[in-house]
């Protein structure tokens, strides 16, 4: 049984926390790794290095838009292909994210909280809530 009195509110605390994730996870491409190293370091693991400014920028924006609710649900959805292709490339490297290299746990956990906020909706104090609608009536966030 969902509480409605207090849904929206844990809704609120997947989206900063997640907005938060990808926020923190931008700033590590762009400061720590470095632009360059990172598109070294996609070079190495098989993917073109070209996407490094797209993912780091899919970061840092998608994350705002989470955490100020600006569409966060639909930004979530759509942000899943970053976290899946993470999840493929920390997964040789074993379960726990600790591991060298970075476990697939993380990303995975990651993936469903995605999910899971596009399912829920954006919650409480969502500058811009995304209310979709199935058959013409629009669905509570």
């Amino acid at each position: 049984m969902i509480d409605n009195r207090f849904a929206p509110y844990g809704a609120l605390g997947l989206r900063i926390a997640l907005g938060l994730m990808f926020i923190a996870h931008a700033y590590l491409k762009l400061v720590i790794f470095t632009p360059a190293g990172f598109a070294g370091f996609l070079g190495q693991v098989g993917l073109p290095a070209v996407l490094a400014w797209p993912i780091m920028l899919a970061e840092l924006l998608g994350g705002l838009a989470i955490l100020t609710g600006f569409y966060g649900r639909y930004v979530s959805i759509l942000l899943l292909p970053v976290l899946l292709g993470a999840l493929m490339v920390h997964a040789p490297n074993g379960w726990v994210f600790n591991a060298p290299n970075g476990g697939w746990e993380y990303p995975a956990f990651l993936a469903l909280a995605a999910l899971a906020h596009g399912l829920i909706g954006d919650g409480a104090l969502a500058l811009k809530p995304a209310r979709p609608s199935w058959n013409g009536a629009p669905v509570s966030a």
